[in-house]
């Protein structure tokens, strides 16, 4: 039996043909198992090899009950899987109109666009106020008044901190200087990985966690929302839940690419932790 070939499952969201993706799959699998033919492929499908290839030439369209086997050898599931049944439904779909639509339902399932935070650029995550700077400039429409925004911030930074954190942005490149000199940014959303980035983006969070909390009594309940909830799970709860806080920030994420105007800046921490654990895995 033909094993999943997943190598190309993280990037399901760069394909906007389905097509493309099969074929890129094939030919990744191709390169681990040499027994991997489009007659095996097609026998996997449920097609015959010779419509496989003509698929895959983008002369023809994967039928429609092939979709189950198609989404087994790709190892797509949950939002992914839905993503790519998208694309198959709009690359059958004559209509001009609902061509559109499908691509519109494909396009909210993607991920918005991230830059991978590098080893210099770690200053980033030092002081929580950096990010927010950044943020401000969406409010401000890229005026760039360190005494200004001083005022602005809560709890207050000092106006030298907040020339110091646009020096900084304009040294890594997270901001841009407009021809009128307003200052605009470069990325939206920002990751980080590795070891060490890892460290600064907990001593970051633990900075944001703080502000959290004190947020209980500096702001009024109008201008926060606090809750918290306990909770009696299994794993697989637990897993589920892991996976409905992460399509949360994700929907966040691109709610807030479609807004138009910002008047504020806000910070946004959601944690689940245990405060008791099972006795096999105490620490």
């Amino acid at each position: 039996m033909l094993r999943a070939y997943t190598q190309t499952v993280k990037h399901v969201f760069d394909y906007l043909d389905y097509r493309d993706l099969l074929k890129d799959a094939y030919e990744d699998g191709r390169v681990g198992d040499s027994s991997l033919s489009y007659r095996t492929l097609a026998a996997r499908l449920g097609t015959d090899g010779s419509y496989l290839f003509r698929v895959l030439r983008k002369e023809h369209h994967l039928p429609a009950r092939c979709t189950p086997n198609a989404l087994e050898f790709l190892g797509l599931s949950g939002r992914g899987a839905e993503y790519f049944q998208l694309l198959l439904a709009c690359g059958r779909t004559r209509g001009k109109r609902q061509k559109q639509e499908l691509l519109l339902k494909a396009s909210a399932l993607r991920d918005v666009e991230r830059r991978r935070i590098g080893e210099r650029e770690l200053q980033f995550f030092k002081d929580w106020w950096v990010a927010g700077v950044r943020c401000s400039l969406e409010v401000t429409e890229g005026r760039a008044q360190p005494a200004e925004l001083a005022d602005r911030f809560q709890p207050p930074i000092p106006a030298e901190e907040i020339r110091k954190a646009l020096d900084l942005l304009l040294e890594l490149g997270l901001v841009k200087k407009a021809p009128s000199d307003r200052l605009l940014l470069t990325e939206t959303h920002l990751t980080s990985g590795g070891d060490e980035r890892v460290k600064a983006l907990r001593a970051f969070q633990t900075q944001v966690l703080d502000l959290a909390k004190e947020s209980l009594t500096r702001f009024p309940p109008g201008l926060r929302d606090v809750s918290t909830l306990t909770l009696a799970v299994d794993e697989d709860a637990f897993t589920d839940i892991r996976a409905l806080l992460k399509e949360c920030r994700r929907q966040i994420q691109k709610r807030v690419e479609a807004a138009s105007r910002p008047d504020r800046v806000l910070e946004l921490s959601m944690a689940i932790f245990p405060i008791l654990l099972p006795p096999s895995e105490q620490v």
